[in-house]
């Protein structure tokens, strides 16, 4: 299980209950290639995974052996310049399958681009890895389905494992409350035509020319439009069953986080593990410490 503690990369109050996570012992799966498996060896397999008309461009990072291996699903951000296969790879390399795909949209995916039809596409990921057909293909287990997601990727990971009980578990990687900071942008602005204003310069900053189908205002429009039931602490609730991390940077988005581990404490939610790494939100100088803590929750779950 995920373990409710905080890994202290900075000074913090709780520092005698903490253990920095570089004082760990790196793991192997960063450190070194598994043994070769002829019989069946570790591949990487192009998908197109179907949703709602379109076919999703996808990856599929096989694990080494016979498997059924567990499977993460890696969710990008918005627009997804980071899209952290080197931990697709470490994750693989510990003995994981995992999905990467482009949304609808979104770095040539067909399509529109929306908030809403990533949530669809997501969904509809997680249903191409329970087809039987596919499961064989992949030697992967349908029944033991991980959800991890940066940024953006991180609020379509607990949006997502709040509708499917079924998922094992979430691991938010400096998520996004991009609707409940669209909800906060109208309250300060006081006028719903202010509030998009700010919000579409807010995204056109962040780059669209991956992104098809959708303009800096269409995209303001929906969050405004879902600013209460996609707040990324209103999934607190649905999530308490699963063990979630939370991990967080020095990226201004920790608030909400921390609003959701909050949320999940008081729904009764033990398996929580939450960690602070001093970096940016692309994690640009922590890419190791990052992969360790991935890995440290994801051989929780191997542990039950």
């Amino acid at each position: 299980m995920f373990l409710r503690t905080l890994a202290c990369t900075s000074v913090l109050s709780c520092a005698a209950l903490c253990v920095p996570l570089q004082a760990q012992q790196t793991s192997a799966a960063i450190t070194n290639d598994p043994a070769a498996d002829k019989a069946n060896p570790a591949s990487m397999e192009a998908v197109q995974v179907p949703s709602h008309g379109v076919l999703l461009n996808g990856l599929v990072y096989v694990a080494a052996g016979a498997g059924p291996h567990p499977v993460v699903v890696l969710l990008h951000g918005f627009p997804g310049n980071e899209k952290n296969l080197d931990l697709a790879q470490t994750i693989r390399r510990a003995g994981w399958d995992v999905l990467y795909f482009d949304y609808r949209g979104s770095w040539g995916t067909p399509g529109a681009f929306s908030f809403a039809h990533a949530m669809e596409d997501t969904q509809a990921a997680v249903a191409y890895l329970r087809d039987p057909v596919v499961a064989k293909k992949l030697r992967a287990e349908p029944k033991q389905i991980v959800l991890v997601g940066h940024s953006m990727g991180g609020l379509l990971a607990a949006w997502e494992g709040a509708q499917d009980s079924q998922i094992e578990a979430v691991g938010l990687i400096s998520a996004a409350d991009m609707s409940g900071n669209a909800g906060a942008i109208l309250k300060k602005s006081g006028s719903e035509a202010g509030a998009e204003k700010t919000l579409a310069a807010d995204l056109a900053a962040e780059g669209l020319a991956p992104l098809a189908g959708c303009t800096p205002e269409s995209l303001a429009k929906e969050l405004l439009e879902h600013a209460q039931v996609w707040s990324l602490p209103g999934f607190a609730a649905k999530l308490a069953s699963r063990p979630v991390l939370i991990v967080t940077s020095d990226d201004g988005l920790a608030a909400s986080n921390d609003a959701l581990a909050e949320g999940l404490d008081k729904a009764g939610d033990v398996e929580v593990r939450e960690v602070h790494l001093a970096t940016d939100h692309a994690y640009s100088d922590k890419r190791i410490e990052l992969q360790e803590t991935v890995l440290e929750g994801l051989r929780h779950l191997r542990e039950e």
